[in-house]
């Protein structure tokens, strides 16, 4: 099969010949229909070791796709079934994954594999798709329950006034399930304003230029320092700007990955009195299915104006390097299918 190989740091992604997948007894092989590419990708091939990840690997775990092969104690699936993939491989029978969460399994691997024709997961990880939720457009599941995860993890309340540092897809779908979920306010905030129309489609009611005066700005949005702030960006200095645009007693949720390590003053989060919470992965039984329900409404914000492109494998390694800049793009798909 061809794939979208990643070698070492430095080198762009190749696309080369691996081996067709075989399925073990508990597991499917799944014809990749669609694998967004998302950030973390960057991360890992920037920097692979705290990711455990060594040369030859095939990233990508946004991914949907169709059953053509099952394990033989596979019992819950058969070929042709339309699954999206929860990318979390717990070890399938500790209380956790017993409770459909996976993500805080012991032995819980993150796996990769999307930037490809085929790809081999558990049937575990597999959840069919609803009438209605297009094949492709499943590859949308993960990163939405990330940012429902996020919104329940702030225990966000109706009426509650947001605000979002980064308007990158993790930061556009908090935006989308907090004004789903009643916030009053949902405002956004971004180097730039590129994403502005965007935010506005899936439900943000103002968005900021970061800066100087951040928080004044997201003050006058929200109508008063905001009672939440995701950081959505992980990079270092975002979580104390967070901090300080918070109202008092206010919630700070950290979303973005940043690897390396911050700098931070507690002195203002003590004085404020704020909850700082932490929020990764989702819930697989629950968060996973409404992330997959979501899709399939005719609602007037969709999730799927995230999507920006749409392309097969070959152009991978260029598309790949290019997203290493800022663009415009917001969401791109990789579907094997295309030429």
């Amino acid at each position: 099969m061809k794939a979208a190989i990643f070698d070492k740091v430095g080198n762009p992604l190749r696309i080369g010949e691996r081996p067709d997948p075989t399925p073990e007894a508990d597991e499917v092989v799944l014809r990749v229909a669609a694998c967004g590419i998302c950030g973390s990708d960057l991360h890992i091939t920037e920097d692979p070791e705290p990711f455990g990840i060594s040369g030859e690997f095939v990233l990508g775990h946004e991914i949907a796709g169709e059953v053509v092969a099952v394990g033989t104690k596979v019992t819950t699936l058969k070929s042709g079934d339309r699954v999206a993939v929860v990318p979390m491989r717990g070890c399938g029978h500790c209380e956790r994954c017993n409770a459909g969460d996976p993500a805080r399994c012991e032995d819980m691997t993150l796996i990769g594999g999307g930037y490809a024709e085929y790809v081999t997961v558990a049937a575990r990880q597999c959840q069919i798709l609803p009438d209605g939720v297009n094949v492709t457009d499943a590859a949308l599941a993960e990163p939405l329950a990330v940012a429902l995860h996020c919104v329940v993890r702030s225990g966000m309340k109706v009426g509650d006034s947001v605000a979002i540092l980064g308007a990158g897809p993790i930061g556009l779908l908090v935006a989308f399930w907090a004004r789903r979920m009643g916030a009053s306010h949902v405002v956004m905030a971004d180097l730039h304003d590129h994403q502005a129309e965007r935010a506005r489609a899936l439900g943000a009611t103002g968005f900021a230029l970061s800066g100087d005066k951040l928080s004044e700005n997201l003050a006058d949005l929200c109508g008063g320092p905001p009672d939440i702030v995701f950081e959505c960006v992980g990079k270092p200095g975002l979580l104390q700007a967070a901090t300080e645009a918070v109202k008092l007693q206010g919630k700070v949720i950290g979303v973005g990955l940043c690897v390396g390590g911050d700098s931070w003053d507690p002195f203002v989060a003590l004085s404020k009195e704020i909850d700082l919470i932490f929020s990764v992965f989702f819930h697989q039984r629950n968060e996973f299915g409404i992330a997959l329900d979501a899709l399939a409404e005719g609602a007037r914000f969709a999730p799927q104006v995230l999507i920006t492109d749409r392309v097969g494998l070959s152009p991978v390694p260029q598309i790949f390097e290019s997203l290493r800049r800022r663009t415009t793009q917001c969401k791109v798909l990789i579907q094997p299918d295309l030429a």
